[in-house]
């Protein structure tokens, strides 16, 4: 029996399956390929659809855009050896973080999905074959132990669980992560200070990293930024926006409790004075900084190399001890991510 005529869809998913007649839909995340439908038509798949050509199928070319990764059937999920940090692996790997607020984004970014039943794959390794086995097994041992072991995570009453792809373009924190930092101490329940928060790209990130037991007391000065911060905020409610100069801590020294970790990106000539500031208030002892450095804002005349290493010795005065430093390259150029502790305790020899 041949196939209707007329328009035809594309399937959806990570690429898409073949449609019953038509042109090559771009539902979903990739899209899929139109079947052999002769004769003249027009179809639409997605956005941006394509015009259908008589003849031996419809050779239409057009661009959908998803809002997912694109890749195989198939994307699994493992953890960084940062904690609270993820790897998408797909047909493309990325950064990844657990999605605190599902199906809403931030910035327009990617969003990848994980279903419960997919977990039945690893537990293939335990002779768990189906969902009924699954849950004995549940029943019977320590699924969380399992599900960690098989670098899965999943909510308790079964449901997805989303993840936001981390761009690295647009935020130093992931870029200094992919640059191979050792530790950003940025972690599950962690007490966040970040100056400089801007709209709140990294901010959302660092968010979904410090979970629901954690804070984010976001700092920004920028009217214009902050009620992009503010609207982000009512529905992260483990971030207190605070819409200040982080150059006069004292003005909002009560919103901010001790915090574990202060994050600064604020591109300014005093940077290294401004964290010392805010720490001597707010940072616990043997708390630790993170710190983008972006040479052109200090000194413009000097190379890149020489104004970091005058940052890092103003932060030695000021108790702050960098550990590390790590650049930017190739995600921002003639920029360096310094991580470091505060009134670090004298070892005993």
């Amino acid at each position: 029996m041949r196939p209707p005529r007329g328009r035809g869809g594309g399937g959806g998913g990570f690429r898409g399956g073949r449609g019953d007649g038509g042109g090559r839909g771009r539902g979903g995340f990739g899209g899929g390929r139109g079947g052999g439908d002769r004769g003249r038509g027009m179809t639409r798949g997605g956005r941006g659809g394509d015009r259908g050509r008589g003849r031996g199928g419809d050779r239409g070319r057009g661009r959908g855009r998803g809002g997912g990764m694109k890749g195989g059937s198939k994307v699994t999920v493992e953890p960084h050896r940062h904690e609270g940090v993820f790897i998408a692996k797909g047909k493309e790997d990325a950064l990844v973080t657990k999605n605190l607020v599902p199906g809403e984004a931030v910035y327009n970014e990617k969003r990848v999905s994980v279903q419960f039943d997919l977990m039945i794959e690893y537990f293939t390794l335990f002779s768990c074959t189906n969902r009924a086995h699954v849950n004995i097994y549940c029943a019977q041992y320590d699924v969380d132990e399992a599900c960690r072991l098989a670098g899965w995570q999943f909510n308790e009453d079964g449901t997805k669980v989303e993840y936001r792809v981390w761009n690295p373009f647009r935020s130093k924190l992931a870029a200094a992560i992919l640059g191979g930092v050792d530790n950003i101490h940025i972690k599950p329940g962690a007490k966040v200070l970040y100056l400089g928060a801007a709209s709140g790209t990294t901010v959302s990130h660092v968010s979904d990293v410090v979970g629901p037991t954690g804070v984010v007391y976001a700092v920004e000065f920028s009217h214009r930024s902050g009620r992009d911060l503010v609207n982000m905020a009512k529905k992260r409610t483990n971030i207190i926006p605070i819409i200040e100069d982080a150059r006069h801590p004292a003005k909002y020294r009560m919103l901010v409790g001790m915090v574990d970790v202060i994050f600064a990106d604020v591109a300014q000539p005093d940077q290294a004075r401004i964290v010392a500031l805010n720490a001597s208030y707010f940072l616990k002892t043997e708390g630790h900084f993170v710190i983008s450095i972006k040479a052109n804002c200090i000194d413009s005349t000097a190379s890149a190399e020489a104004v970091f290493a005058q940052e890092v010795k103003k932060l030695q005065a000021d108790q702050l001890k960098p550990k590390e430093q790590v650049t930017l390259e190739p995600f921002e150029r003639d920029h360096a991510c310094v991580v470091g502790e505060y009134r670090a305790s004298k070892k005993k020899k």
